[in-house]
């Protein structure tokens, strides 16, 4: 990825709350790359006590000095809805004054279409990219919001290259279960997949437990077939918590590479946690830089009852 990203034309990324060392770091190493330019809103203070803990130059960053943390949110939102810049990046911040900033009315990104995060997890045991949506912005989707959520997850699996990938809808079984509700969607899902309300095309199975959507031998032993059993690329979860404590499972301690990106917005947004590691947020640049010049072309077509 950054080897294709280095060919790109370079963009700018304005970081909220920028005096985090490892926001800092990430973003030396993105210029240094000529992968992404950025701009660093935030206490200016912080913002060089940070840069001299990591070591890293700001030497072609710019610094927009604004030391009240939501403030300087407001005011990163608006340079890129002013299309000052081409990337929004939170940075030492809690994810849901960030959001808020994100989602105002006024000045912030909404689009219309539902906004949801996708983690990218690098499983290196199976030399492969998993999507993991939605774990740090929609809290309990329905139907219909999981349905734009597998959408938003597909347009990213396509820009990281991953075409018509296999999406397991996820569940505490793989059994549909009227008491479980995250059966009940995952089957609906999988329905409407078969009757092609989704474009562009993916293959959509569930539900699955998390053992038989990742191992074939899991899927087998359990006699579970079709072509997403064992073998998915998207795992779509019931809920937040799910999501994020998945992906987070997965760093912590399997020490995988992660990426954290909003989708749905005007723009590109980097969005992983305070914690994530300097390499982790220099992937996200660079993913976001892959989506800044794809457009969008997805449909999801739902039913409508006729009388």
């Amino acid at each position: 990825m950054l080897r294709l990203v280095e060919k790109q034309p370079l963009r700018k990324v304005v970081v909220a709350v920028a005096q985090d060392a490892s926001v800092i770091h990430a973003m030396a190493e993105a210029r240094k790359r000529n992968i992404a330019e950025a701009v660093l809103v935030g206490d200016e203070r912080g913002i060089h006590k940070a840069a001299e803990a990591c070591k890293s130059s700001l030497d072609g960053m710019t610094v927009v000095a604004e030391a009240d943390p939501l403030r300087a949110v407001a005011r990163a939102v608006r340079m890129v809805f002013a299309e000052e810049a081409d990337i929004l990046m939170k940075g030492y911040i809690h994810t849901d004054d960030f959001l808020r900033g994100v989602l105002n009315k006024e000045y912030g990104l909404r689009t219309g279409s539902i906004m949801s995060h996708v983690f990218v997890a690098e499983i290196r045991e199976k030399n492969k990219l998993v999507f993991i949506t939605d774990g740090a912005m929609n809290i309990a989707p329905n139907l219909e919001q999981k349905a734009a959520i597998l959408l938003n997850a597909v347009h990213l699996a396509n820009i990281f290259g991953v075409m018509k990938p296999k999406v397991a809808v996820m569940a505490a079984v793989e059994l549909v279960n009227p008491a479980m509700p995250a059966t009940l969607d995952a089957a609906a899902l999988a329905a409407m997949a078969n009757r092609a309300q989704f474009v562009p095309a993916c293959t959509v199975d569930g539900p699955f437990a998390l053992d038989n959507a990742i191992s074939a031998e899991a899927a087998c032993h359990k006699k579970i077939g079709g072509p997403v059993a064992g073998d998915a690329d998207i795992l779509l979860v019931p809920n937040i918590e799910a999501g994020n404590m998945l992906a987070k499972s997965l760093v912590y301690f399997s020490s995988c590479r992660l990426v954290g990106l909003l989708v749905g917005a005007k723009v590109p947004v980097v969005l992983t946690s305070r914690a994530d590691s300097m390499e982790s947020k220099m992937l996200s640049v660079a993913g976001a830089v892959l989506m800044v010049n794809i457009k969008r072309a997805l449909q999801l077509k739902i039913g409508k009852v006729h009388y």
